[in-house]
């Protein structure tokens, strides 16, 4: 085979457009609201529905319809904090949010939400394994149940520990209002309460369950839409539920269904088989478009794409080496032609929606190929092998990005290869062959705690899987999570960014991540500044007629 360079992997594009059929909408007997097909490229990661196991992109996308937060988010408008199943809340102290419960709130076994659900929802049996949260021992494999038992998985432990690292209790201070205390100050508690892993589940329906996969497959939640069907790698069926305290769910049913090509998807879509088609990758956009039936919605959103280390592999022990790696990408490139200049190349792992602790004069690290080739040269690097996981296009442009940077660091005299994985347990899986892998991550709410803390700090994955860690880092993020004065956690924060993105690299940003959904142009409906699809009514305009 001919040798790929950097310049013809970045021209590398997407699926070639399929033939125009005409559409169909579903209408249900009986009942004039319409249903709707969404085609994904794939429904959930662990295969079950319950969001302390499920922290993905891709179940970010369905579990607004089912589940539901105290605080919510504006994702459709300027990210701010807004009431959810909690009408009100204050601050007590550093360590204490009070929040007022919203009144007539069913799940959709019918049972009225209570404090007490609220405070389970949060307890021992559903986030910590059975264990109190200073009773859980260590983060992955101490909870021995899993799947086949009543207990969590040890990852549900792990996601928990990472959203609530000092959660103490939660207090039922009467019917309609609950205090979360923390054992130490924290200013984050509030968008802490916001993330997904805090929605409000029914406590008797998971009594009832006879394991906790059953459960984790079919969870009761509160949202406008319940589990009707769930059949992993296949099909998720949502139904309106009529008793939603928001009032009457404008669709009858949602069917998100596990299409993991984009040509599949696009060409349903045209076929009239969906009505959403999502992941849709930049250069199909103005190909559908051209249909006058169809439109592409979305944009940026808080996540960000990138490229992780494992500073255990022999290659990659020495900094120098992957900051080599860090300074061999042209990010700008990989944005005009893979993405059509439809993302942006950001200041790092951060967002300028953190306000006052953005740091507006940091930057990536440049693209200098002369200086990366010094960096090899320093190293000492011998040419051997560094392996680098990939799977197929789970991100959109994955393969082309990954082409892009092989080349872009073979250039510099790095000897990197791809090997092609099926799935994340595979990608993650310890052993000689981890060293390089994709990831993204996102910012569930306003501070870097949500991001660069969680997920590459102490109880973060790159700790816990035994890929990454720096003794300063963890010091930092102690005072992240705990400090009440801004200008510390600015200082800290930066800090942070230097250790991780050139100093002993954890991971380097390529770019922000654009998430772009096919639909049907007559269909009324805003796309979030995340994974998030939501289907409530505030969000629904409609059908044009």
């Amino acid at each position: 085979m001919p040798m790929l360079t950097r310049r013809h992997a970045i021209g590398l594009m997407a699926a070639a457009p399929a033939p125009l059929i005409l559409p169909r909408f579903a209408i249900a007997q009986g009942d004039d609201r319409p249903s709707i097909t969404v085609a994904v490229q794939k429904i959930a990661n662990s295969n079950t529905l319950e969001t302390l196991r499920e922290q993905s992109n891709v179940g970010t996308r369905t579990f607004y319809s089912y589940a539901e937060t105290l605080i919510d988010m504006d994702w459709a408008g300027d990210l701010s904090l807004r009431p959810g199943l909690a009408t009100a809340w204050r601050r007590i102290d550093e360590r204490t949010v009070e929040l007022t419960l919203r009144e007539g709130v069913r799940f959709h076994n019918g049972d009225l939400m209570t404090a007490e659900d609220v405070a389970f929802s949060f307890g021992p049996e559903r986030m910590w394994g059975g264990a109190t949260e200073a009773g859980a021992k260590g983060l992955f494999g101490s909870v021995t149940g899993g799947a086949a038992g009543r207990e969590a998985p040890a990852e549900v432990v792990a996601v928990a520990k990472r959203g609530f690292p000092a959660l103490d209790r939660v207090e039922v201070v009467d019917p309609r209002t609950v205090r979360f205390v923390n054992r130490t100050p924290d200013v984050t508690l509030e968008g802490r309460i916001s993330r997904n892993i805090g929605v409000v589940v029914s406590r008797r329906a998971f009594a009832e369950a006879s394991s906790w996969l059953e459960w984790a497959r079919r969870p009761v939640g509160t949202g406008p839409y319940r589990v009707g069907e769930f059949r992993p790698d296949q099909v998720l069926v949502l139904e309106a539920f009529d008793e939603y305290w928001g009032g009457r769910p404008p669709l009858k049913q949602i069917r998100f269904v596990e299409v993991p090509e984009v040509a599949s998807r696009i060409n349903g879509l045209r076929s009239g088989e969906y009505d959403f088609a999502c992941d849709i990758p930049p250069d199909q956009i103005a190909e559908i478009e051209r249909d006058p039936r169809h439109e592409v919605v979305g944009g940026l959103i808080t996540n960000h794409r990138m490229t992780v280390f494992d500073k255990n592999h022999p290659q990659l022990a020495n900094p120098l080496v992957r900051r080599a790696m860090t300074h061999a990408i042209d990010r700008q490139a990989i944005v005009d032609a893979l993405w059509g200049g439809r993302t942006q190349v950001p200041r790092g792992l951060q967002f300028e929606f953190y306000g006052d602790l953005f740091q507006a004069d940091w930057a990536v690290p440049a693209y200098d190929p002369a200086e990366a080739r010094r960096l090899v040269k320093q190293s000492g690097y011998a040419g051997d092998p560094i392996p680098y996981r990939l799977l197929s296009n789970y991100y959109t442009n994955q393969v082309a990005t990954a082409q892009v940077l092989v080349e872009s660091w073979r250039e510099i005299g790095l000897n990197v290869e791809i090997q092609m994985k099926e799935n994340f347990p595979q990608v993650l899986e310890k052993g000689a062959t981890r060293a390089v892998r994709d990831w993204s991550n996102s910012a569930p709410f306003n501070d870097p705690v949500s991001s660069l803390v969680a997920q590459h700090g102490p109880t973060g994955q790159q700790w816990q899987i035994g890929e990454w860690r720096n003794d300063e880092m963890g010091t930092l993020s102690a005072e992240m999570e705990t400090s009440t004065d801004r200008d510390r956690r600015r200082k800290a924060f930066r800090r942070m960014l230097e250790i991780c993105e050139r100093e002993d690299p954890a991971y380097t940003v390529l770019h922000q991540t654009a998430n772009f959904t096919a639909k049907r142009r007559d269909i009324q409906w805003r796309a979030a500044q995340s994974f998030v699809m939501d289907f409530r009514g505030r969000n629904w305009g409609g059908m044009r007629s």
